[in-house]
């Protein structure tokens, strides 16, 4: 760049980390926001279930009866709390929210295993929270076929039920996320959410200040030119967002056991395009409006909305209407949630993510230069 002093670019920056220092509270919000994500994303938002209370009428009372039982009392996922013996008590725990799901085996569930037939179980889950009652109707769907198959074990090895015809037996496999833990999905997208609230914050208020506190006016007056001053006024927050990265993610594997397969240095990589992308955009919006209420407001609301509702990062993309769908193309998060995924959970590197890594970059250069092009060092 013609003219350009890195002198005087250091110079900015320096100021800038001071004042970074002197308001120490906005630098301890700036550290403390990602722990308080993390910790309550990782914590309270969790998509899986365990110990569902249940509610259980066995009407067969029966060995095969309380075998099928036994997978419940043995899982995790469930806790039998009741046992009841007609369907009013069933309707009053459901009612009143001490049960989620109820198990009623019929009268005859005993006879008809021991003839090799099919035998029926009713289960009611509590509807009102359809998310809750997918998982747990997917959770006893998939403890049945634990005890199909250990039956078939037995009449395979033709312990008292003898052998069957050959049959299909599904055998399903979860890859990247064996367990199907929501943590494993949820933490990495949380590192894009902590870096657009983080860099949103900071930056949008920087070149504002300058205005509100007369300060630009003495800017003007020296030879700094332009790029010196965004770059001078990026490089601090740019520290603190990649400290920022780095504590999610040391909570993400120490405190929530979140596996990362990929390489380390393609997910620095790709967190330091993204973290420029959100920190230009900050900063057009604070040279933009020059205030710095309005720009900090309009660049949490702007980035922290549609990373969190727009990205993938809670709801699934493909489930959104076809509008919405082509909405989230613009949302720069939804390609740095796809990076994050496939480094952490898939351990695929550029060759794969490589058109998400040139899509983010294309972002932040175009942040980079349309600040440029906002910013002019001189007065109205």
């Amino acid at each position: 760049m013609k003219g350009f002093k890195f002198q005087r670019m250091r110079a900015v920056a320096r100021k800038e980390f001071i004042h970074l220092i002197r308001d120490w509270r906005s630098l301890a919000l700036a550290i403390a926001i990602p722990v308080f994500l993390i910790a309550i994303f990782g914590w309270a938002l969790t998509m899986d279930l365990s110990d569902v209370p249940t509610v259980v009428w066995d009407q067969s009372s029966t060995p095969q009866s309380r075998d099928y039982l036994s997978h419940f009392q043995g899982s995790p996922y469930f806790s039998v709390k009741y046992g009841v013996d007609n369907y009013r008590d069933i309707q009053k725990y459901l009612d009143t929210g001490q049960v989620i799901v109820a198990l009623v085996i019929p009268w005859d569930f005993g006879d008809r295993i021991l003839a090799g037939k099919t035998a029926d179980v009713q289960v009611i889950v509590d509807g009102a929270n359809t998310n809750n009652a997918s998982l747990a109707l997917g959770y006893v769907t998939n403890l049945s076929l634990i005890y199909n198959s250990n039956i078939r074990t037995k009449r395979m090895a033709g312990k008292r039920l003898g052998a069957t015809p050959g049959q299909a037996v599904i055998e399903p496999r979860a890859w990247y996320n064996a367990d199907l833990r929501s943590r494993n999905v949820i933490i990495p997208g949380i590192i894009a959410l902590v870096m657009v609230v983080i860099a949103a914050m900071l930056t949008s208020v920087t070149v504002a200040r300058e205005w509100e506190t007369g300060t630009m006016e003495q800017l003007i007056s020296t030879p700094l030119r332009v790029p010196e001053l965004i770059l001078g006024k990026i490089m601090p927050y740019f520290v603190v967002g990649l400290t920022d990265v780095a504590i999610a993610v040391a909570m993400g594997r120490w405190i929530f056991h979140v596996p990362m397969r990929g390489n380390p240095g393609l997910l620095v990589l790709a967190s330091s395009i993204f973290l420029l992308g959100a920190l230009f955009f900050g900063l057009l919006l604070s040279i933009a409006l020059k205030s710095q209420v309005l720009a900090n407001q309009i660049a949490i609301l702007s980035g922290y909305m549609p990373t969190l509702l727009l990205s993938g990062f809670v709801f699934g993309i493909h489930n959104m209407p076809l509008p919405i769908q082509g909405i989230t193309y613009i949302v720069p998060a939804r390609y740095f949630i796809a990076m994050l995924r496939g480094i952490y959970l898939k351990g695929v590197g550029l060759e794969i993510l490589w058109l998400n890594g040139l899509l983010l970059t294309i972002y932040a250069a175009a942040m980079m230069i349309l600040a440029h092009k906002k910013l002019r060092l001189m007065l109205d």
